[in-house]
């Protein structure tokens, strides 16, 4: 007797389980409310576009924001980063939510039929950043050429950034990282050469801010008894924050690194 009510219990536990898509207590998404966000949203009072709802996806006007995966869950918006927004009010032309800032963004639906042209876009391309190509140069010390070359290889390595925009959503912006080549001959003498990659910085830079920052930048310095000084520039794309790190190459064709400015 005892055994036949084991199994009862135990088929009763996992027939509950699978009803809840194996997460005992899950709480269900709600349909009807994703339902009724689809379709194109813009602000109230300005009428600027916000964004397009299309299946379990959202798609911003920015061109250079990521599509988000959402669901709707009680009363909250959830993105698929964990990110939630409290919805005030909803009906099938009115959605009102709480924004990052705690301010109220009331959006109606579109009826205008050509707002759809603006999200023909819906995978943004990857943005490119740098300021560089080539360049080159002889410097003369103690009586010797150096002919030094920076050149910028752009990768498809893609660094993630999440910010929020003019609605207060946090999104995504994704962009491409790049590889700076230095090389330093002394007449036809290869003394140098390196390939750099954000990652050799990562004991210069916290963990944190590598992750969504850019290597953009390598210039020359100067030259001294030392050797010869370049800079490279790391920085979070569209942010103020950067780290410059001087790598110096010795006459010996040694190089060392350090932190000069942040």
């Amino acid at each position: 007797m005892n055994r036949q009510i084991i199994i009862l219990v135990l088929v009763a536990f996992m027939t509950a389980c699978g009803r809840h898509g194996g997460k005992s207590g899950s709480v269900p998404e709600d349909q009807e409310a994703k339902a009724l966000l689809q379709g194109i949203w813009v602000e109230e009072e300005s009428e600027d576009l916000s964004f397009r709802v299309k299946g379990d996806t959202i798609f911003y006007a920015d061109s250079t924001s990521m599509p988000a995966y959402f669901r709707i869950v009680g009363d909250s918006l959830e993105l698929a980063s964990g990110t939630k927004y409290g919805i005030v009010k909803q009906t099938p032309n009115v959605f009102w939510f709480i924004n990052q800032n705690g301010d109220v963004m009331k959006l109606r639906k579109s009826e205008n039929q050509t707002d759809v042209s603006e999200f023909v876009h819906d995978t943004p391309e990857a943005m490119i950043y740098t300021h560089q190509v080539k360049t080159d140069s002889v410097v003369v010390f103690n009586g010797e050429r150096y002919h030094w070359y920076i050149a910028v290889n752009p990768t498809k390595y893609k660094v993630t950034r999440h910010v929020f925009n003019d609605d207060g959503m946090e999104v995504e912006n994704v962009y491409y990282d790049n590889i700076m080549h230095v090389s330093v001959f002394q007449g036809t003498r290869k003394l140098f050469s390196q390939d750099f990659r954000k990652q050799m910085y990562s004991k210069m830079v916290p963990a944190s801010f590598l992750k969504e920052a850019i290597l953009g930048k390598m210039e020359y310095g100067h030259a001294d008894a030392k050797g010869l000084h370049f800079y490279a520039t790391l920085c979070i794309p569209d942010g103020a924050s950067c780290y410059m790190i001087e790598t110096l190459v010795n006459y010996m064709g040694q190089m060392t690194m350090r932190t000069v400015e942040y």
